[in-house]
């Protein structure tokens, strides 16, 4: 579909790209972002052993992916879906950080909980839409 715009930055999202053969976002001609999962790895692709330190690297991550398409970030999040091994856990985490981030926002959220990531040291995977503002003339 060579109409829409995919886009991958620099780092982690470019890596995945490369290694896995999918892109990390998609702009549509509605203004719809749509980001891939985006796990808690950092610029090296290493990914830390307890949850909180991926949930802030997934934060991170999505940010990064949204600014690349000139979106504030998680501000212009309309939708997100969580996914995490170990929802427990995750909830005591995930809610104050949603909270910090945009606390005069709150978009529709999915939390589902599952058995395994797409790599075995994954422990949260966040995916997200976000609307582009409209351009103004």
């Amino acid at each position: 579909m060579s109409s829409l715009s995919y886009i991958d930055p620099p780092g982690p999202g470019e890596k995945a790209s490369d290694t896995y053969h999918y892109s990390q976002s998609v702009a549509l001609p509605s203004g719809i972002i749509k980001v891939s999962g985006q796990g808690g790895w950092d610029i090296s692709q290493s990914i830390p052993s307890d949850m909180k330190s991926q949930i802030d690297l997934a934060f991170a991550n999505v940010d990064r992916v949204l600014q690349s398409h000139g979106l504030r970030g998680w501000e212009d999040v309309y939708l997100w879906r969580s996914y995490a091994v170990g929802m427990d856990e995750a909830m005591k985490y995930l809610v104050p950080k949603l909270k910090e981030r945009i606390p005069a926002h709150r978009p529709v959220w999915t939390a589902l909980s599952v058995p395994r990531l797409g790599l075995e040291e994954m422990l949260i995977e966040i995916e997200v839409e976000a609307i582009a503002p409209p351009k103004r003339e």
